[in-house]
């Protein structure tokens, strides 16, 4: 599949509407599938096929939202999902840790200090009869350059007790979005 990421700036001069700076829409392939901007690491989870959309809009102020929809994956499931530092790998490690506007100098971090949801972006979804859904957050700051590389899907809700705060279970998909 051709890769369809758009990275736009801009603000519209007719309506003062601030246009997205990232949007991808993408379909997950299997790693055997080769090299992917969207990957499934759990087909039965997140079958290859289906698909990903993810947006970032600047908030009025500096702040960001983000939206992550998914079609075609697992019905009737809670996933976690959270913007990851680095890129999509073969590997589901190799996306890195989670991004966090302020980095917990301890990691991997399950300080609930840090690992919550005004420090991270957490885009957990439930999924309908067709495995669709949609999250969104909203945080008060903007990414710094270069510092997030990816979305990734995780097994279930984000935790947010002591010791598990930002924990979701194993990594099932990702897919790179060009954050600004």
């Amino acid at each position: 599949m051709t890769v369809l990421a758009v990275s736009m700036a801009s603000v519209s001069a007719v309506s003062g509407a601030q246009c997205p700076v990232a949007f991808v829409h993408e379909r997950y392939a299997t790693v055997a599938e080769g090299a992917h901007e969207a990957v499934t690491y759990d087909a039965a989870a997140v079958p290859a096929g289906s698909a990903v959309t993810v947006l970032e809009h600047p908030v009025p102020g500096g702040g960001t939202r983000i939206v992550l929809r998914v079609h075609g994956v697992e019905a009737h499931r809670t996933f976690g999902a959270h913007v990851h530092t680095k890129a999509c790998g073969a590997q589901p490690a190799d996306s890195g840790p989670h991004y966090q506007n302020v980095p917990d100098p301890v990691q991997p971090s399950t300080d609930p200090a840090y690992a919550n949801a005004r420090n991270e972006v957490w885009l957990d979804l439930t999924t309908d009869a067709r495995g669709n859904g949609r999250a969104e957050a909203v945080v008060d700051w903007r990414f710094r350059d270069q510092g997030a590389r990816s979305v990734v899907v995780h097994e279930h809700a984000t935790e947010t007790h002591e010791g598990h705060a930002g924990t979701a279970g194993a990594r099932l998909a990702c897919v790179n979005v060009p954050f600004a």
